[in-house]
């Protein structure tokens, strides 16, 4: 048995929830991406279990045996037990009646391949029974091994049932797919890719940043492009140039400066992604910062750095570089061996020499601050204090004042 599988059955929380719903291979078997990742040996994530009881029973025994029992989604058949803090969800094996681009009606059955026939991926439809066995309806095996990523059955009629899929198709490919993408798939996501627009920016953008946290996005980025998907989702200006040209150069994966590397560059069309993806505060303004004007980099490292912070500066130069082909290395170089500065003086210093209190000592303190960067930090507190001296005894005698 392949250790990832092993892991999986010894999983001491999946173990109690298990001994809770009873014996037999067909009463609860791991399902879904659990199977996939222990299969192919990757770390496990959430841990799902479907079972042929209805709600209400596995209810019944996770109370009978201690286990807390939250019902989720109890109208899909869908409960969370909750062992050690961690929450397991426990599905009742269904088939859908009724689907309408994004949400199914569900029937409740206890037959484990009709349940499977509704998943999106053959490799998703995979199950494992306690015994270690694995039940494979529909090739995901073999699928999973090939590194390919292919709809169960008609992959018109998936997409057509769930619209989402065209998202999930790419984002899997992104994860698990190697070669050229699923010819049927591909023309299914293209024919339905006008459906995406009754998907809630919220449900786009968890599968876009997911998509793009991968460690090989590229190639599905560039079949979205091909396809009209990408459009449909960012607008006409999105494409997958900036995004080859980053892959190489960045340090990690870094989904939202994937993101940005999509865009040509234009800060209108860059904001027109964080109002499509309906992305949170931070993302929007760290997007924003991603989008300002290069100009600062054409500065001497040290100030731009000092201006923009290490951080968004090697992000800044890294985009630059993807989307216009600016120079990086040497950029990138600075920031490594960059000191931060700190401004010597405070505006108590400033009161001391006489400023009277008020918004006089901000705007004087930002001045100096400005005229320090500009003369590249080489100014000491000293002098610092003398220029400000200088400028408080032209103010005054500007105003009439003594100085």
């Amino acid at each position: 048995m392949k250790p990832g599988l092993q892991r999986l059955l010894d999983d001491a929380g999946a173990k109690c929830v298990l001994n809770a719903l009873g014996d037999g291979p067909d009463v609860a078997r791991f399902v879904g991406g659990a199977v996939r990742d222990a299969l192919l040996g990757r770390p496990l994530h959430d841990i799902d279990i479907a079972t042929s009881r209805l709600p209400e029973e596995s209810l019944a025994l996770l109370d009978t045996a201690g286990i807390k029992a939250v019902p989720t989604g109890l109208k899909h058949g869908t409960i969370t037990a909750v062992v050690n803090g961690r929450g397991i969800e426990v599905t009742t094996l269904r088939l859908d009646v009724a689907t309408d681009g994004r949400h199914a009606e569900v029937a409740f059955t206890d037959d484990w391949r009709a349940d499977a026939s509704r998943r999106d991926f053959t490799f998703n439809a995979l199950s494992l029974d306690r015994s270690g066995n694995v039940h494979d309806y529909f090739g995901g095996r073999d699928d999973l091994t090939a590194g390919r990523v292919r709809f169960v059955g008609d992959a018109d009629t998936r997409v057509q049932e769930d619209y989402l899929r065209i998202l999930r198709f790419f984002r899997f490919f992104a994860w698990y797919g190697e070669g050229r993408p699923d010819e049927a798939a591909l023309s299914a996501c293209a024919d339905g890719r006008v459906g995406l627009q009754r998907l809630s920016a919220e449900r786009i953008r968890v599968e876009m940043l997911k998509l793009l946290s991968a460690p090989r996005p590229l190639q599905a980025i560039q079949a979205m492009f091909d396809i009209g998907v990408l459009a449909e989702l960012l607008g006409q200006a999105a494409s997958p140039n900036g995004l080859a040209k980053l892959l190489p150069i960045e340090p990690e994966a870094d989904p939202l400066l994937r993101l940005a590397a999509l865009s040509p560059g234009d800060t209108d069309h860059m904001t027109s992604i964080a109002e499509c993806l309906r992305l949170s505060n931070a993302e929007r303004r760290r997007l924003t910062d991603l989008a300002s004007p290069l100009d600062d980099l054409d500065e001497t490292p040290a100030i731009a750095l000092h201006r923009i912070g290490r951080d968004l500066y090697r992000q800044r130069v890294l985009l630059a570089a993807a989307i216009d082909g600016s120079p990086y290395e040497e950029r990138m170089a600075a920031a490594d061996g960059w000191t931060p500065q700190s401004f010597p003086i405070a505006g108590r210093d400033l009161l001391a020499l006489g400023l009277p209190k008020g918004p006089g000592v901000g705007e004087l303190l930002s001045a100096l601050e400005a005229w320090w960067i500009s003369g590249g930090f080489r100014a000491q507190k000293a002098d610092i204090l003398a220029e400000a001296k200088a400028r408080i005894g032209h103010q005054a005698a500007a105003k009439g004042d003594d100085p």
